[in-house]
């Protein structure tokens, strides 16, 4: 028996048998279709149901309300389902409903679909749920509700919430990887410039979106800058060497003048705190998290070690580069490694094509510019091999209390002329090579931040209440992170490096069915299986097929044309 629901219809158990659907089908007779691809909102909602994921969710979810006349599960299953179509506008949610595969996945729960017999009006209804509405219900829910209950959930116990409560679901279905890695980084949200966007900042940024100090710069230079207002998002993502999947394991979203190093560390100190020791074995920052005291911390009191670049500044870096540039280093050829296999796709589609030509424009006219800043300064050295060298327990980054190893990296180009820039680690280096490998991996947390701001639209904030703000990063950041636990489920990791809206469109042409429904049984035909099945009908089979699949979907149509309460 397999658990299948044609739309428009309240769940029900439908016997898989391909033979007897297909001969009532030959006969004219069915009574419903559908399309299924290996990767759907329903697939989706069925797969974090079926753990009880959506459950627990809502059992730890901070809500600010005693009463619910809504179960909280609907409201939290409604805001992923908002997230899952990268919409983020609360007006939007009876569209997506009624569009996506939420009520399709969770069935008589969530509601029955009815149609008027007179007006031919879909309604919902929905059992446990409040009756104060004096009309039909359309969606499971009203909008307002959700916005309403996403408003008046205070942002810090949101961020609590995900940070422990989400994790540690995580942590319970085994989703964290022996590897132990993680990687911590900071990004800039940006917003208009409205100052009532609560606890945003105006900041100076460069044209190469840094922020400034505009009492340092030429006026040349300050003319090419602008004020920008921003929020600053912080996180922890978990992944493996492998790059096969990509866990948000913590969030913090602050003002944009606020430094990013002080929440960073407490976010590790509370992970450690909610989900205990030997989880991260490894985390890997850039040099705007370097904290000897912090760095220590991890070390001797949480186990974690820390692999980190140092400032061309520091006491360290002058050392080892001393040890470097007097000969007496070991220097080894390092070679990068191979990046992941993708698969190859049939076309490239028109969309992605433009916005790539696009962005080679845009790099185009930044490197032309930054020629012309630059005539009289030296051209910059484009490395033509590259070295790496260890020096073991160095201890001259003072405000450590830790020994550190030190990666010396050596970059040389076809003239000749060296570059170096040093690594550090609290754990022994036995091979450079290895650690520097492991450091690249920190390019991948900055691609998911594109990805998200890109194609998950993270920086259209619909509302400038602080609350609502924090419930659109922390929404997104969870069903990016669910959807990447649903993908390595499935065995299609392969996908998670991949943008949401790619992965939809590599798996809808892999696993496409037609479910033809015929009283209480379905069929899983391809596509090829039914259009043969179509085109070798009798006449008369054909003609009832015809007016049934017409009348279809003209019913289709009217519930997608009306789908808020008159």
């Amino acid at each position: 028996m397999e658990e299948s629901v044609p739309p428009g219809s309240s769940a029900r158990l439908f016997e898989h048998n391909n033979a007897l659907v297909e001969e009532a089908f030959r006969g004219g007779e069915f009574d419903d279709i559908d399309a299924a691809s290996e990767l759907s909102e329903t697939d989706f909602f069925r797969a974090i149901t079926s753990g009880k994921v959506l459950d627990q969710l809502a059992d730890t979810y901070p809500s600010p309300c005693l009463k619910h006349d809504v179960p909280l599960w609907v409201y939290i299953a409604g805001d992923i389902s908002l997230r899952f179509h990268a919409v983020h506008s609360f007006f939007a949610f009876p569209y997506v409903v009624r569009s996506g595969g939420m009520v399709d996945a969770f069935g008589p729960a969530m509601g029955h679909k009815a149609t008027h017999p007179q007006t031919g009006d879909v309604s919902l209804h929905c059992a446990g749920f409040n009756q104060k509405n004096d009309y039909d219900r359309q969606t499971p829910c009203d909008q307002d509700y959700l916005r309403k209950t996403a408003r008046k959930t205070d942002a810090g116990r949101l961020m609590t919430w995900f940070n422990r409560d989400v994790v540690g679901i995580f942590k319970s279905h085994q989703a964290f990887d022996p590897e132990g890695i993680f990687i911590g980084d900071a990004t800039y949200l940006f917003v208009p410039d409205n100052p009532g966007y609560e606890g945003s900042s105006r900041l100076l940024f460069d044209e190469h979106n840094h922020p400034v100090d505009g009492t340092k710069l030429s006026p040349q230079q300050q003319r090419r800058c602008v004020w920008r207002r921003c929020y600053k998002l912080i996180t922890l993502i978990h992944t493996n060497r492998k790059r096969e999947f990509f866990l948000y394991a913590a969030v913090a979203v602050v003002a944009g003048k606020d430094h990013e190093c002080p929440p960073l560390y407490r976010m590790v100190e509370q992970f450690v705190q909610f989900h205990g020791k030997g989880i991260i074995k490894l985390l890997i920052l850039d040099r705007g998290f370097l904290d000897g005291s912090s760095i220590g911390r991890c070390k001797q009191e949480w186990g974690i070690d820390v692999l980190i670049p140092a400032r061309r500044d520091m006491d360290i870096y002058e050392d080892v580069v001393g040890l470097a540039k007097a000969g007496l280093l070991d220097f080894r050829p390092w070679t990068p490694a191979p990046p992941p296999a993708h698969p190859v796709p049939v076309h490239r589609p028109e969309s992605i094509r433009k916005r790539e030509e696009a962005r080679q424009r845009t790099l185009a006219q930044r490197k032309a510019q930054a020629g012309a800043d630059s005539k009289a300064s030296a051209p910059a050295l484009t490395p033509a091999r590259s070295e790496v060298a260890a020096v073991a327990a160095v201890r001259t980054f003072s405000s450590c209390p830790v020994p550190l190893d030190a990666i010396v990296n050596r970059e040389i180009d076809a003239a000749g002329r060296e570059d170096y820039w040093v690594l550090l680690s609290t754990a022994p280096v036995t091979d450079p090579a290895l650690a520097r490998q492991d450091y690249a991996l920190r390019t991948t947390i900055e691609e998911r931040h594109r990805q998200l701001k890109c194609f998950s639209d993270l920086e259209k904030f619909s509302s400038r209440c602080f609350n609502l703000v924090v419930n659109q990063v922390v929404f997104v950041l969870l069903t990016y992170s669910l959807l990447q636990w649903h993908l390595l489920r499935l065995g299609r990791e392969e996908l998670n490096s991949r943008t949401r809206t790619r992965t939809l469109e590599l798996l809808r042409p892999t696993k496409t069915v037609i479910l033809l429904y015929h009283k209480d049984y379905v069929a899983c035909l391809s596509p090829l299986e039914h259009q043969e099945l179509v085109l070798t009908l009798e006449e008369p089979a054909r003609k009832s097929i015809l007016s049934k699949t017409r009348a279809l979907r003209r019913s289709q149509a009217h519930q997608l044309a009306n789908p808020r309460p008159p």
